[in-house]
């Protein structure tokens, strides 16, 4: 099943520079009001065109650079949700496939910001048994869903825990996999001893 991240994801991004934006210009009057304040002798109309000028610039080089790389991001995003692994399809320059095995799922976190829930998507963060090591201590994400609750449900329900075998090729599936492979170490450590 192939899943393209939703417009709101993009309109999500640009309301972040907005605030971003936003915050540059609240830093910026503070400064001014600061130095207008702060000193008896002060030009403010020099200070104003200085502050707000660097200000300014800032901000438009940051979303002439912000922008085309987010539509040109938004583009190349894709996911991918095979019977035995998800894959993640991203980059702009440096095209990245990301291939995470079900049998090494133990979990999704589901993950819906104060943007997310305005804009009514959210994001499926994916839990790995020691594939790789992240910042945030996850394999994968799958950002801008419109439909995540359905699809957060169904990946869940593929990797649960209670006996469970993917019908297609009778593997054991997430957490079966994992107590599958503890169970053969621990019987290759009994026999060694």
């Amino acid at each position: 099943m192939k899943i393209e991240p939703d417009r709101r994801w993009l309109k999500k991004q640009l309301l972040v520079l907005l605030t971003i934006t936003g915050a540059l210009a609240l830093i910026a009057g503070i400064i001014h009001l600061l130095i207008v304040i702060g000193a008896d002798d002060v030009d403010t109309g020099l200070v104003a065109a200085i502050v707000w000028g660097i200000t300014g610039g800032v901000a438009v080089l940051m979303w002439a650079i912000a922008v085309p790389v987010l539509m040109l991001w938004f583009r190349n995003l894709e996911y991918v949700i095979e019977s035995d692994k998800i894959v993640i399809r991203k980059g702009i320059l440096t095209k990245i496939q990301q291939n995470i095995p079900l049998t090494m799922v133990t979990d999704f976190r589901l993950q819906r910001t104060l943007y997310d829930r305005a804009l009514g998507i959210g994001s499926i963060q994916i839990q790995t048994a020691g594939q790789g090591t992240t910042a945030t201590g996850y394999e994968g994400k799958l950002a801008g869903l419109e439909d995540w609750a359905r699809l957060h449900e169904d990946l869940r329900r593929r990797i649960r825990s209670d006996g469970h075998r993917d019908g297609d090729s009778g593997q054991a599936t997430g957490m079966d996999a994992i107590l599958d492979e503890l169970r053969h170490i621990r019987r290759v450590l009994e026999t060694t001893r």
